[in-house]
């Protein structure tokens, strides 16, 4: 499974840009310390209280680092782990303050991209993690392709360059969730091409069902709902390209017709109508309960799923246009842990980041009902949609089929293209203004690189 999952995403990871300085270039950089400087000895680092900011709240993500840190914390008794849960729009909008404050946390989970990870590095408020993949050797243990998402220039403008900034312990792919039961009473067989999935939409819409559970109130859901549709309509490399700013424009034909379908879709009521209205963590909710045959949305909600819906909730990553051939979807890995700046604990955060994305994390990562980053050494799926996700993951990387997340693509796009996309869905614009947004922002962006 992960040569093929680096291989398909280092050929969308390595941008243009300035090389970064040679780790250790400088020596008053906290990236210049020496592997004998790096202490692994935490038992006796003293009494030691480790603040930790994650976003692992739903129940599959919050079992695996509840039991990630109560094995830590009895492998350590000199350490407490003094976590602080927060959704991940939560965690997008208090993280930077809290970092630029006089007592930040020691390890935050931080967003790849330009918007958080990239700033973040920009500001000097996250520790390079060369002098500690120096000892613990995470470049080794990971694909290039994924180091390479968690990696950033010094001055925050390039990613897939420069020092590690963090570590990752799941993998992410946004595909399609259905509920069987609701399939086979409407006589809808599973989808095998994206031309069969629409049709699906529409014959659940005529026999009185909503189509697809959606909620779109932090607008980045729309931005993922639209991303999948454009893999479809544009293609994997154009949108490769589009992303890390080495060609087309969000203007291009292939982006503004996925723009029109998702404003398709919401005009014919594929949608609820409250959608703009609705909490992006309360659609798997919603879907549980029965709402909707289809939802879009990430392998991180099935863990729950699987609890509340057994073998009625499946997953299947977006059909091709062609039967049979290899899909193609969004993902990556999930939010790094990464060390702040100003932890008084460095080191400790070091040896907890190893220990919870080590193999036997991978397999904690299995038996709670989520995707590892790397195979896991001894624990295979065991429920029905934990083993669809893990063949929906296993078919893209053969394929090699995953996408960078659109929000890459520039520091702002979230408002500057989610924005757009809500108000497209709400039919108050049209699909050519929001992607003209989208594109005076893009051409901004890269002006300044």
């Amino acid at each position: 499974m992960l040569k093929p999952v680096g291989r398909l995403l280092a050929a969308s990871v390595l941008v243009a840009g300035a090389a970064a300085c040679a780790p250790g270039a400088d020596g008053g950089r906290p990236g210049g310390r020496a592997p004998s400087e790096v202490s692994t000895e935490v038992a006796k680092a003293g009494q030691v209280t480790l603040t930790v900011w994650d976003q692992e709240v739903q129940g599959g993500q919050r079992a695996q680092i509840e039991r990630l840190n109560a094995g830590f914390q009895a492998k350590y008794p000199n350490v407490r782990i003094h976590r602080v849960a927060r959704s991940f729009s939560d965690l997008q909008k208090t993280l930077r303050l809290a970092l630029s404050g006089g007592d930040p946390p020691d390890v935050v989970q931080a967003n790849q991209g330009y918007a958080s990870m990239g700033q973040f590095v920009k500001a000097g408020m996250l520790l390079p993690l060369t002098p500690y993949d120096r000892v613990y050797g995470w470049r080794k243990r990971y694909p290039k392709a994924l180091t390479d998402l968690n990696s950033v220039s010094p001055d925050g403008r390039s990613i897939g360059t420069g020092d590690l900034y963090g570590v990752s312990l799941n993998g992410e792919i946004v595909g399609i969730y259905v509920n069987r039961e609701k399939l086979a009473r409407l006589g809808i067989g599973p989808p095998r091409t994206w031309a069969e999935f629409e049709r699906a939409l529409a014959a659940a819409k005529g026999k009185g069902e909503l189509p697809v559970v959606f909620g779109n109130l932090e607008k980045l859901p729309a931005m993922q709902t639209y991303g999948v549709i454009q893999d479809q309509l544009a293609g994997k490399d154009p949108v490769r390209s589009l992303i890390f700013g080495t060609g087309g424009k969000w203007t291009d034909g292939p982006n503004v017709q996925a723009a029109r379908t998702l404003a398709d879709w919401a005009e014919r009521g594929y949608f609820n109508k409250d959608a703009n209205a609705v909490k992006w963590d309360d659609t798997p909710v919603d879907f549980a309960k029965g709402q909707g045959v289809f939802m879009i949305g990430g392998n991180w909600w099935a863990a729950d799923l699987q609890k509340k819906m057994g073998a009625k909730a499946g997953f299947m990553a977006p059909p091709p246009a062609q039967a049979g051939a290899p899909p193609t979807t969004m993902g990556g890995e999930s939010l790094p842990f990464s060390i702040t700046s100003k932890s008084r604990h460095p080191d400790v955060a070091a040896a907890y980041i190893d220990y919870i994305t080590s193999p036997q994390a991978m397999d904690v990562s299995v038996e709670t009902g989520n995707l590892p980053a790397l195979a896991a050494p001894s624990k295979r799926p065991e429920g029905a949609l934990t083993k669809d996700v893990a063949a929906a993951w296993a078919e893209l990387s053969k394929g090699d089929g995953i996408t960078p997340y659109i929000d890459y693509a520039t520091p702002g796009l979230a408002d500057t293209l989610g924005g757009p996309l809500q108000e497209l869905i709400a039919g108050r614009t049209t699909p050519e203004k929001a992607l003209e947004a989208a594109q005076r922002d893009y051409e901004e962006f890269l002006k300044g690189k």
